[in-house]
């Protein structure tokens, strides 16, 4: 099956676009993207990958769903165009990075600039319909985004996972802790930053991290 995304990940997943799931994971799209509103754009769909070629990967950041509200979701994880509001769970992030390593807030929630450094921003599902969280979960993006973290993790060795949550933490249990750094704590958003995500320091130990192997920090 044609797909258009990264060349470096179309030649890493190619097995996976021939697979039965992926054939009836893209008809359920395209069906969804005719009939209902389904965020992010569709050219945006594999925003995080295009973004950040196999060979430029550093980091891993695990989402769940996309944005599902009016011109947030932008095909990275956590991630909301310039212009845009920034919501909660972003708003955390940066509070901590602030915390971790003194960088000041950012004028916007964009985060492509961390995507352009070698951060994989990446949803565990790639498309929702419009006010519907977890409306296109179970329809085949969790074991392509599983198929995307086994080969990379795999390919490449010492990048850092970042885990923030529960969902992010199971679906990061396949990645060999002697291989890479796995970086657990609680989720960002406002129910449960307060719960082990603030003094986390993640930013910080990613870079150093990154040092040790002789990898370009990431600017936060």
């Amino acid at each position: 099956m044609e797909v258009k995304i990264e060349p470096s990940w179309k030649a890493l997943l190619a097995e996976e676009f021939d697979k039965q799931y992926f054939k009836d994971l893209v008809a359920f799209v395209k069906a969804e993207y005719a009939s209902h509103t389904v965020y992010p754009p569709g050219n945006q769909i594999f925003n995080a990958f295009d973004h950040c070629p196999v060979d430029d990967t550093k980091v891993v950041i695990i989402g769940q769903d996309p944005y599902h509200g009016p011109g947030q979701a932008n095909g990275l994880c956590f991630s909301v165009a310039e212009g845009v509001r920034m919501p909660p769970s972003l708003q955390n992030i940066f509070k901590e990075i602030n915390n971790d390593i003194g960088t000041d807030l950012p004028p916007h929630g964009s985060l492509v600039r961390w995507a352009k450094q070698g951060v994989l921003l990446l949803n565990a599902t790639l498309t929702v319909r419009a006010a519907t969280p977890g409306s296109h979960q179970g329809k085949g993006w969790e074991q392509f985004t599983d198929a995307a973290i086994k080969a990379l993790a795999e390919e490449k060795d010492n990048l850092v996972f970042i885990l923030w949550g529960a969902y992010a933490q199971k679906k990061g249990a396949i990645i060999d802790t002697n291989k890479h750094l796995v970086i657990k704590s609680a989720h960002p958003s406002p129910f449960a930053a307060h719960r082990g995500f603030f003094g986390s320091k993640p930013f910080s130990k990613t870079n150093e991290y990154l040092l040790k192997y002789h990898k370009k920090i990431i600017d936060w």
